[in-house]
């Protein structure tokens, strides 16, 4: 399973060049999913004649789009009503002219343990919370960061106050006699500049 998810941050490494105008949304939000959840992604959009769609790359199959062999799509939005093991994947909105949204990693398991996690980067000095859980209940949890037991927590979340660079990293959990959760890896990006440049005109 950590091979899987290895080769799902290098499939997402392939969108290098994408755009502003869609973003790609999930709900539930959250990286993982237990087989069987039901999924909806969504491409919010500036320009809606721009025919976006959501794509994906999946470990059994290259590139293909909503609707074809997978998926229900409904306009710019896609709902998998049943996810299996082979839906986890690189998943993005994509326009008729080829541009590009941001890409999300989706791990579908048929394992008895998911850690929740954002699946969008998080954003530097915010919080983020790990929930581990199993499909019926939260229970004390071990967690990990790159192999490397970081604490267990009794009510099965764990909260990363004041996030910066160095927490950016792959992350799983463990709950005894379950079993472990696949590993999601956690970006960290820094806050947003906005530079306003004033010009000044002189006459002669």
């Amino acid at each position: 399973m950590e091979k899987t998810s290895l080769l799902l941050l290098f499939l997402g490494s392939l969108l290098c060049c994408t755009t502003n105008q869609a973003r790609l949304t999930v709900s539930p939000s959250s990286s993982q999913l237990f087989e069987g959840d039901s999924v909806s992604l969504s491409c919010e959009e500036d320009d809606s004649s721009a025919g976006w769609t959501v794509r994906r790359n999946t470990t059994k199959r290259w590139t293909s789009q909503c609707g074809v062999k997978w998926g229900k799509a409904a306009g710019s939005s896609c709902i998998i009503s049943l996810t299996v093991p082979w839906d986890s994947g690189v998943y993005w909105c994509e326009s008729r002219d080829g541009a590009t949204s941001n890409s999300i990693s989706i791990t579908v398991t048929g394992g008895a343990v998911i850690l929740q996690s954002p699946v969008l980067p998080v954003m530097e000095g915010h919080d983020v919370t790990l929930h581990c859980k199993t499909k019926t209940s939260n229970l004390p949890a071990a967690f990990y960061k790159d192999g490397s037991l970081i604490r267990t927590e009794p009510t099965g979340h764990m909260t990363i106050h004041h996030v910066s660079k160095s927490d950016e990293g792959l992350y799983k959990c463990d709950i005894s006699s379950h079993g472990e959760s696949p590993p999601s890896w956690i970006s960290v990006t820094g806050p947003q500049v906005t530079i306003n440049q004033s010009m000044n005109v002189v006459d002669d």
